[in-house]
């Protein structure tokens, strides 16, 4: 294998319930439900999915939600401009945590 993470290993996300069915029939009724349309598009929801998946830094959701994106007319730029956008949030999430560094040093008294 030439990564860690397997491309081909996606495909098999169905079998995750394969000991637990009850619970994964739960899972994916619920998951699917929530990509429907609804307050948002699925084409809306689909572009959100795309950024939480750069943001988890999931390589299995980027994947399967830039291709969903695409079926579901999104383009390139659309696609790019959702992952900086979830950078952003992830840099900016980063950079809210030094109030609680300064809270230490000033904790310190440095």
């Amino acid at each position: 294998m030439a990564t860690y993470y397997d491309p081909a290993d996606l495909a098999k996300f169905g079998e995750i319930g394969e000991h637990a069915p009850d619970l994964a029939k739960k899972f994916f009724d619920w998951y699917g439900h929530v990509f429907q349309d609804g307050a948002l598009t699925a084409r809306e929801k689909s572009l959100i999915a795309l950024g939480v998946a750069h943001a988890l830094q999931c390589p299995y959701c980027i994947e399967a939600y830039t291709k969903d994106g695409l079926e579901k007319g999104c383009d390139p730029e659309q696609l790019t401009e959702a992952v900086h956008v979830a950078a952003a949030i992830k840099g900016g999430s980063a950079l809210v945590h030094g109030v609680q560094m300064r809270n230490v040093l000033d904790r310190v008294g440095m």
